[in-house]
């Protein structure tokens, strides 16, 4: 389960919820921590769980699958992957629903919502092209629903950043998957516009993304011109879906890189006092 839900990319939703609470104005909260604990392994199973169990005929075509990047599971586990995610989660939800405030628990629902439609039908956000991408922008939102949670209000612009950011880096990624979605008829973004198009598409998104975190923080702002600037021009120069793969380790890297830029400098100004 652990292997299922891929710890390598928790940093998508632990290290945004921590972001989210810094925000706020404090190094730590202890009203916080339920939420991040869910936003570990919990919310992550949720996530890829449901993901594999609905993938299936993709994934056995994709060689990606049976490493750090996704798991490959068989059939005979769906039943298994189901309890799991259920166990995990719902003591964290009804909790939730018992302690939070109605803004927090709304988009909490709907951060739930999104990322179960995304693979599972009727919605099936994965296979609807645009949706697909405009889908991941739930990434962002512990930064609205962490701030509700605590009493706070939202920074929005680094909310509004991260959506656009994170629509932008679901599309570029996909691109390695252009043939394995292709052959099982799955018309995601990166499938309807190829390689090319994506440059485009995520180009556009990470400009978004890089006025939004200007308003908050430039040096965050410039390092995401950087690195989205590096990986577009790569898949610009050579516009196939093995570009993409060879470049997602890039792209993995990408929010460590950032978020490292972000917290160093919250971290410094919590400590001495300059956060406002």
């Amino acid at each position: 389960m652990v292997h299922i839900s891929r710890p390598v990319l928790w940093i998508n939703t632990l290290g945004t919820g921590v972001v989210g609470m810094w925000l706020t104005g404090t190094f730590w909260e202890e009203e916080a921590l339920a939420l991040l604990l869910w936003l570990t392994l919990p919310f992550n199973l949720l996530i890829y769980g449901v993901n594999d169990i609905f993938d299936q005929d993709t994934d056995a075509l994709n060689p990606r699958k049976g490493s750090l990047e996704g798991a490959r599971i068989r059939a005979s586990e769906v039943r298994a992957i189901w309890i799991a995610v259920l166990v995990t989660n719902l003591p964290f939800l009804a909790w939730f629903a018992a302690t939070l405030p109605p803004p927090a628990l709304a988009w909490i629902a709907l951060y739930a919502l999104v990322f179960v439609f995304y693979s599972a039908p009727p919605l099936r956000f994965k296979a609807r092209p645009y949706l697909d991408s405009l889908s991941n922008a739930a990434y962002a939102f512990p930064l609205v629903f962490v701030p509700y949670a605590l009493g706070g209000t939202p920074v929005w612009a680094a909310a509004l950043g991260l959506m656009a950011w994170s629509a932008a880096k679901h599309t570029y990624d996909a691109v390695q998957d252009i043939d394995e979605d292709r052959g099982v008829g799955i018309t995601t973004t990166a499938v309807r516009l190829g390689p090319r198009g994506v440059v485009a598409w995520s180009g556009a998104w990470w400009a978004v993304s890089t006025v939004c975190f200007a308003l908050v923080n430039i040096p965050v702002a410039v390092v995401n011109t950087l690195i989205a600037g590096g990986l577009l021009l790569g898949l610009y120069r050579d516009p196939r879906p093995e570009t993409g793969h060879r470049l997602y380790r890039y792209s993995i890297a990408f929010p460590y890189v950032a978020g490292t830029v972000a917290g160093v400098q919250l971290v410094v100004a919590l400590t001495f006092g300059l956060h406002r």
